[in-house]
């Protein structure tokens, strides 16, 4: 044993590397099924019973999420470069520990459309996924009943349902009724969001008793989080060592399949042999591992013989636009978006592109900043903040990225990390399909804030619009070995053993907020396994 108790597990299974969403679903999966399953997590194992504590310092102008998070720690662990036409801000939105960034995410779950997966065949943009959406709705009502997905049947544009949501969808809130006048005025459909938290008890967890700081944290646990799959693994018997750093992958004699996995705890380096390896490391560290498992058999990097490890890299585009109204929105800040229309998302003009369309429930810049930022005290303040907050209405969106070679994750190899290793270095910029795309839902939103006669403060267009931190298809899956990562089982082309479990195997993207579609594909990965040992 380890001086830290992080030794390797002998004659395990199964390796998972990374206890995010993938990650646990599929350990839990396996671990269910009999399996001797250990997970490695670079992250440290954080205590839940801490989360109120957070909750009060993210509600402090001087705590910011990664803080809380302990994301960049100062010890390099968490370093990276962007060397694209746009800076990527890598560590804003993702946190290293056991559950993954679900500790602070949002919480949205939608299935991406059938169109998704045919968008070359449909519009000629991008590449056919090797799965359909027939495929995968199997897997997208396990993964809504394990998540505790609360949704309703109002969605006109949402792909066929072969079971209902397993938990009701939240009620609207007041703003959301004042955007549904507007909407009926510009001919705009809104409907419900499916959301992975709790209007009701569930699987052990209570019910959202309102908060409204889901992220950076929810406090009563209503929202799921994949530390939930973690504790169910670690009960069926699998063994989850945190603060593991993953350095390599390395192979057999022959090349052909993964031998062990080269991890560094805080007392020193070990190796977990395993019978078969499971990356579920994310968007960019899932291709920054295999990158730099590059050996005398994988010159290239790890299941890397397409080239394509790294490449693709994508993400949603922000849309947006906001203002004030001459009246209250009876809004506190409720934490997380009710509303939402996917009206513009399967059509082709202007642009075949996805689009999704949020009406945010958002009450106005917080009254704390606001006073501790102010030039006057007293009566005088107080008036300002009442007139300040408590009017606003906004509305958000996702557009779709298409995958281009141009953006991708590669090595830094002049900057390392706190072991040495090269940094991953994002490289990424906007497109004129995309910033298209950007104008014309951008033109919808300012349609539907003019008919609620609002004064327009702020737009988010092409030109400044930022990241959603949805990280995509940087190992994806495809049919050929000449220009993807893994097969449509999600299992490395060149490897007998390695599979990954990630949004890296997308192969578009979609306009769908992400998780759900990782946690299908995850237990997609766990049956495969399964079938194979």
């Amino acid at each position: 044993m380890t001086e830290d108790g992080r030794a390797p597990v002998e004659d395990a299974d199964v390796c998972v590397v990374g206890a995010g969403p993938a990650g646990a679903l599929t350990a839990y999966t396996l671990a269910s099924r009999g399996y001797r399953v250990v997970v490695l997590e670079a992250g440290e194992r954080f205590d839940r019973g801490d989360d109120e504590r957070r909750m009060e310092e993210s509600l402090r102008p001087a705590h910011d999420a990664g803080e809380l998070w302990n994301m960049e720690t100062g010890d390099g662990r968490d370093a990276y470069t962007s060397s694209g036409e746009r800076y990527y801000p890598l560590n804003a939105a993702r946190v290293k520990g056991v559950g993954g960034s679900t500790l602070h995410w949002q919480g949205m779950v939608m299935r991406l459309h059938e169109k998704d997966f045919e968008m070359e065949t449909r519009h000629g943009v991008g590449r056919d996924w090797p799965i359909s959406y027939d495929d995968l709705q199997p897997y997208y009502v396990c993964a809504e009943k394990e998540m505790g997905v609360a949704g309703g049947d109002d969605n006109p544009y949402a792909p066929p349902r072969s079971q209902p949501f397993p938990l009701p969808a939240f009620e609207p809130s007041y703003s959301d009724s004042l955007f549904s006048d507007a909407c009926d005025e510009v001919g705009l459909e809104m409907h419900s969001v499916p959301n992975a938290r709790n209007p009701e008890p569930y699987d052990g967890r209570g019910v959202c008793v309102g908060y409204g700081t889901c992220q950076p944290v929810c406090p009563s646990g209503a929202k799921y989080t994949a530390d939930v799959h973690v504790a169910k693994a670690e009960d069926e018997g699998a063994r989850v060592i945190d603060r593991a750093q993953v350095e390599r992958l390395e192979t057999d004699g022959e090349g052909d399949a993964v031998e062990s996995a080269v991890y560094t705890t805080p007392s020193g380096t070990y190796r977990q042999d395993a019978d078969a390896f499971v990356v579920a490391c994310g968007g960019v560290e899932t291709p920054r591992l295999l990158l730099l498992s590059r050996s005398r058999d994988h010159p290239d990097g790890l299941a890397n013989s397409s080239g394509a490890v790294g490449r693709y890299f994508t993400e949603h585009l922000f849309v947006g636009a906001g203002g004030t109204v001459d009246q209250p929105t009876r809004q506190n800040h409720i934490g997380f978006i009710t509303s939402e229309s996917h009206a513009l998302y399967d059509g082709e003009d202007p642009t075949p592109l996805g689009t999704k369309l949020e009406f945010l429930n958002y009450a106005g810049p917080s009254p704390a900043i606001e006073a501790m930022n102010a030039d006057e005290w007293g009566d005088a303040l107080l008036e300002d903040l009442r007139g300040s907050y408590g009017n606003h209405v906004s509305m958000g969106g996702l557009v779709e990225q298409v995958p281009t070679e141009k953006n991708w994750v590669t090595l830094d190899k002049t900057t390392t990390d706190n072991l040495g290793n090269p940094v991953p270095d994002v490289r990424w910029s906007v497109a004129d399909r995309e910033a298209e795309a950007i104008r014309a839902a951008n033109t919808v939103q300012n349609d539907v804030l003019g008919a609620m006669d609002a004064d327009v403060g702020w737009t988010v267009g092409p030109e400044d619009t930022g990241p959603a931190y949805h990280h995509m298809c940087t190992t994806r899956m495809g049919h050929h070995d000449d220009e993807s990562v893994v097969d449509h089982r999600t299992k490395a082309h060149d490897l007998e053993n390695l599979y990954i479990s990630s949004s890296s195997v997308f192969v578009t993207a979609g306009a769908m907020n992400p998780t759900l579609s990782i946690a299908a594909l995850a237990l997609k990965t766990a049956d495969h396994i399964d079938d194979d040992i």
